[in-house]
């Protein structure tokens, strides 16, 4: 009978913690705040690079249009910083070209890699300490 009884002041114990814990995490608008963020840098990524890549369509693979044929792509935090890594190809005919983003705290560009072949971006990516393009 104790057993039994000690059985079900555990069990309510648990269940209260764990209610507890699930209701904190339910409510709590950090998680929120931090997706709505990310989702401001990832936006403000792609404006950035349809910018520097400046072609006519752009079919983009990132944080926010996951795409798990053509790889994986990450936001995080670097700091005060945000890397954003993704896919980009100019249309159907183009291979995927990964790219790494380096945006500041107020999401301004620090640095673009970009693995590309372009004769322009290499160009540009020769005259502008911002653009790395690899081969």
């Amino acid at each position: 009978m104790k057993q039994r009884k000690g059985g079900i002041v555990f069990a309510v114990l648990v269940g209260i913690i764990v209610f507890v814990v699930s209701y904190r995490w339910a409510v709590d608008p950090r998680p929120r705040e931090e997706r709505e963020l990310q989702e401001q840098v990832v936006l403000q990524s792609r404006e950035v690079l349809q910018a520097i890549v400046a072609a006519p369509t752009l079919d983009i693979v990132d944080p926010l249009a996951p795409d798990r044929k053509v790889g994986k792509a990450y936001i995080y935090r670097a700091g005060t910083a945000w890397e954003v890594s993704g896919y980009y190809r100019r249309d159907d005919n183009d291979l995927w070209h990964p790219y790494l983003m380096s945006l500041d705290s107020e999401l301004n560009l620090i640095v673009l890699k970009i693995s590309d072949q372009d004769p322009d971006l290499v160009e540009r990516g020769k005259q502008d300490d911002s653009l790395d393009v690899l081969p």
